[in-house]
């Protein structure tokens, strides 16, 4: 299988545009782990259930909400490519329950 690659501009993981087309200004990218879980980002409040830990190493990536595609932050840092490192599923199971958190608290 081919790599797909998202549009990026300058390293900046804020300027991925998805394979499938969504950006941070249209239905929004989430930051996530190495599997694709949505990660909590206030380290003054408790991990909601169902969102994972902030990683210790703040080895971060990219979860596209829209069709599950999941890209590594350094690698986009590093190289100005955006290449996708996984696919996750987004419409049901517990990455669907992770997104809905993830929106439910940044609404």
């Amino acid at each position: 299988m081919d790599t797909e690659f998202a549009e990026v501009i300058d390293h900046d993981v804020t300027t991925i545009t998805c394979v499938c087309g969504n950006t941070v200004s249209n239905q929004g990218l989430i930051q996530a782990n190495s599997q694709g879980i949505p990660v909590h980002n206030d380290a003054n409040t408790p991990v909601p259930a169902g969102l994972a830990a902030w990683p210790e190493d703040e080895d971060i990536y990219t979860l596209c909400p829209s069709c599950g595609r999941v890209y590594h932050d350094a690698v986009i840092e590093e190289t100005g490519t955006a290449p996708v490192a996984l696919r996750v599923e987004v419409t049901a199971g517990p990455i669907a329950e992770a997104i809905r958190v993830h929106w439910d608290l940044n609404t």
